[in-house]
């Protein structure tokens, strides 16, 4: 069923109107020309998206805010449109709310949809921001998303930021080579820092001190090549007006280093995550080599890089911090002035950045008396605190808007780059409405959303980087109508409209994936998900199936009317993927049930239907070229300089988004519905476990459900040492 759906001359009165002032001002070379210096890179920006025709568009940067906010101001006439902006990223963004306004242009990830009118139409619209940092990227989308992109994959995404008003990046590319000199001048060899670091799709975890060598080693030709794309990312984020997070020393060091200095005071801590990874080491704040390691850090990041001014540092994302119960927020209050003083020391003026993800994740131990400990002796105006968990917990209000600190709002989202259709546009609006009205909202400086991986649900992203603008005044139905119209490139027929409105009901009404936690089990779906009995027990994923369903009917019948290569066709396949996954959990719970009541020909009619759906949806996901397995694992491979670096990535990419690692609940947790993943891992397994449990029921012996999972896992082993690309 699936298969067949998608199978199926300026006018005279008004030249004359014109001032003539106003002619002299387009003639007159001045502060709005295209050539000026000072807009030079929102320019090329412009360029690469709508080609000769940036020409026509007249920027001026200004320099003055008005309270202290950013602000645009854009006016069109037939031939010119002229910006002003406070930086370059606001020059771009405003120029791509116009194009957007107007139903001619979408930028997304997974393509551009792109219709200029010959004409400009009249347009004036004059706009500002209260959130002077408009944030982005979380550490670990540079495991999830990021590790074999080039520069050209990266200029695409620094155009994307700027696109959508982000100034606040967080840049983690290039710091290998940094650790690398750093531990060297501290007696470290090649082949001890070879056994140190992790794998190029685990580093994040490294980088926060949860892992060390997992999945490594880490071949030079990946350092080397890390080091040219950042010097790249950072010259064109700093020419666009953006403000680059980048790292800091937080107290991590090698198991070797810990030996070398057994006068130090280095704990081990315990295994993160419930176990199988090797322990971390993190140097006391008071030991003298905290700052002169931290110092030295920044030291070396700077001549390489750069200056900075904003550095990120954490200690305890996921960790327990080492202290003691008696002197417990003493020893905290250590840890943030040590922190903050080694950056403050090391590059002067320099702001230091946290994630606030620990105070949500960790709230037992982040009780507001540690919290404020740990905050004590930093400057109010010296930290910026992102606090991006806004869709799961509520730190900002527990923590009292974090005690007079810099602190910015947003959401994850999207966790471990797992992608279910869900989002939810009214929460976001009216979080934000609310928020902007709250007088315990302290120092608010910055908004924005920090996914853990890419590459979905675009809409969400869309909306989100508008919100800080329209602060929430505009309906979500109103922002729709002028998306869609950029997206389609045809104003939505009532039809596509209602779909819509279906969606944002069913699906986009969704803050958070629960499904991907239950029973402790990671995994977007059941199906995702390492195989139990226990799915009997479900109670239902979040949204409402019976709209969903409704929508994907509306949609099915206009996509008559639309491109097969169109978005369009991108949004329908993503319905039609959401509601059959969505399927397949319902079939997989009464399949086991079936089987429970010994109605064995129900439960392998309910076996047929279960392989055929996910057969479906994998021949449907050709449609996303992104959303493929084959495409992950060939980047992976294509980024090696060598087969062994290449059979190296492979792996790395295979684990990442399958096993993870360890002996905790990190398998699935990065689950993908992927084209290749629906039949080539997925369903093998819960093939694996029904076929077994179905011997045993017709057998009358026992099911070992633990022995079937041990197979399962040496499956998954398999498959991932395995050199298919499926």
């Amino acid at each position: 069923m699936i298969k067949k759906y998608l199978d199926k001359k300026v006018h005279k009165s008004f030249k004359n109107a014109i001032p003539f002032l106003m002619l002299l001002f387009f003639l007159i070379p001045n502060g709005y020309s295209k050539n000026n210096i000072d807009t030079k890179s929102a320019s090329e920006v412009l360029e690469k998206l709508i080609g000769k025709r940036a020409n026509e568009f007249n920027l001026q940067l200004i320099e003055n805010k008005e309270n202290n906010e950013d602000w645009f101001e854009v006016e069109s006439t037939s031939n010119k449109v002229r910006i002003k902006g406070t930086s370059n990223t606001v020059l771009c963004y405003a120029a791509y709310h116009f194009l957007k306004d107007i139903g001619a242009v979408l930028v997304s990830w997974e393509g551009n949809s792109i219709n200029l009118p010959k004409k400009w139409p009249k347009y004036a619209k004059k706009e500002s921001t209260p959130f002077e940092y408009r944030k982005y990227l979380n550490v670990c989308t540079y495991g999830y998303t990021t590790p074999w992109w080039d520069w050209g994959r990266w200029a695409q995404e620094i155009d994307w930021m700027a696109l959508h008003g982000i100034n606040m990046p967080t840049a983690m590319e290039g710091q290998e080579a940094v650790w690398q000199q750093l531990w060297k001048e501290y007696g470290l060899t090649d082949s001890q820092l070879a056994a140190h670091f992790a794998g190029p799709a685990f580093l994040p975890w490294q980088r926060m001190g949860n892992i060390n060598s997992h999945q490594g080693p880490l071949p030079q030709e990946w350092i080397d090549k890390k080091v040219k794309i950042q010097k790249n990312i950072l010259t064109k984020m700093k020419a666009l007006g953006m403000h680059p997070v980048v790292p800091a020393f937080s107290g991590y060091v090698p198991k070797v280093f810990a030996q070398q200095h057994p006068n130090s005071k280095i704990s081990e801590l315990s295994s993160w995550s419930g176990g199988g990874f090797e322990s971390t080491y993190l140097l006391d704040p008071k030991d003298p080599l905290f700052k002169e390691i931290g110092k030295r850090f920044i030291a070396i990041y700077t001549e390489l890089y750069g200056k900075a001014d904003f550095y990120l540092a954490d200690s305890f994302n996921e960790i327990t911090p080492p202290v003691s119960q008696e002197h417990k927020y003493d020893e905290l209050s250590d840890y943030g002035s040590a922190l903050f003083e080694t950056i403050d020391e090391a590059a002067p003026g320099a702001t230091w950045v946290m994630q606030g993800w620990l105070f949500g994740h960790d709230k037992e131990f982040w009780t507001k008396e540690a919290a404020k400990a740990f905050l004590s002796k930093v400057p109010n105006d010296r930290i910026i605190i992102q606090d991006f968990a806004n869709d799961r917990y509520k730190v900002w209000e527990n923590q009292e808007a974090f005690y007079g600190k810099q602190w910015t709002y947003g959401y994850v989202h999207n966790y471990g780059g797992s992608n279910p259709v869900y989002g939810d546009l009214n929460f976001y609006k009216n979080e934000l409405t609310s928020l902007l009205e709250n007088p315990n909202k302290g120092n608010l400086v910055g908004y924005g959303v920090m996914p853990e991986g890419l590459n979905n649900n675009s809409i969400v992203y869309e909306y989100l980087y508008d919100l800080p603008w329209t602060k929430g005044k505009e309906p979500v139905g109103d922002w729709l109508k002028k998306y869609l119209t950029a997206r389609y490139q045809v104003a939505p027929s009532d039809a596509v409209f209602q779909a819509w409105e279906l969606l944002i009901e069913s699906v986009y009404s969704t803050k958070y994936w629960e499904t991907r936690w239950w029973d402790s089990r990671a995994g977007a779906y059941l199906f995702f998900k390492r195989p139990t009995l226990k799915i009997t027990e479900f109670k239902g994923n979040p949204g409402d199936k019976e709209k969903l369903r409704q929508a994907l009917d509306l949609l099915t019948k206009e996509s008559k009317n639309f491109d097969k290569k169109s978005l369009y066709y991108y949004d329908l396949i993503d319905v039609y993927r959401q509601y059959y996954s969505l399927c397949i959990d319902e079939l997989l719970v009464d399949c086991v049930s079936a089987y429970q009541s010994k109605d064995i020909e129900k439960a392998d009619e309910l076996f047929k239907s279960i392989a055929q759906t996910s057969s479906d949806i994998d021949a449907m996901l050709v449609g996303q070229p992104i959303n493929d397995l084959n495409y992950w694992l060939t980047s992976a491979w294509n980024y090696g300089n060598t087969t062994a670096e290449s059979k190296l990535y492979l792996k790395n990419a295979k684990m990442l988004v399958t096993l993870w690692g360890g002996e905790g609940h990190l398998n699935d947790y990065a689950s993908k519905s992927w084209h290749g993943m629906y039949t080539k891992f997925y369903w093998p397994r819960w093939q694996m476990f029904l076929q077994a449990y179905k011997k045993s029921i017709i057998n009358n012996i026992p099911f070992d459900e633990s022995k079937e999972r041990d197979l399962i896992e040496k499956w998954e082993i398999e498959w991932c040492n395995s050199p298919d690309f499926y």
